[in-house]
């Protein structure tokens, strides 16, 4: 899974409205500062391990969304989204990513996926081909 196509695809939707692309960014932003910061208090100040470890869940899924929020941005910029789905079929790729969202629910999953992927150097398409990804 590709992090940063997941968010951009989820930005783009079926259409690329432009409003889609901003409720998707504030989405992720909530996510993790919803996650990160309720998941703090509740790891620090209660007693019990259940609690403790249902905190840490919430930051984990929180740190998730974090780095989704930082792609979300990136890809805000003009032309960015635009770019980063050159010649990909947004449709079949909605199919995956909608089913791959499943992984935002295991704690700091995607955000291991994304550090990983950001030490990889970015793919070379030439032009006037279709850049296809694994969903192995």
């Amino acid at each position: 899974m590709n992090v940063r196509r997941l968010a951009a695809v989820d930005m783009y939707g079926t259409v690329g409205a432009r409003w889609r692309r901003r409720i998707v960014v504030a989405e992720f932003i909530v996510g993790a500062v919803g996650g990160v910061g309720p998941g703090l208090w509740i790891m620090l100040s209660s007693r019990s391990l259940g609690w403790q470890v249902s905190g840490a869940w919430l930051v984990g899924m929180g740190v998730n969304y974090l780095l989704l929020a930082g792609h979300a941005v990136s890809l805000s910029r003009p032309g960015a989204l635009n770019t980063e789905l050159a010649g990909v079929d947004v449709r079949a790729e909605l199919r995956y990513y909608g089913l791959a969202q499943l992984w935002l629910a295991i704690p700091l999953a995607v955000a291991l996926l994304a550090l990983l992927q950001l030490r990889r150097p970015p793919r070379r398409v030439e032009p006037g081909t279709v850049p296809r990804e694994r969903h192995d």
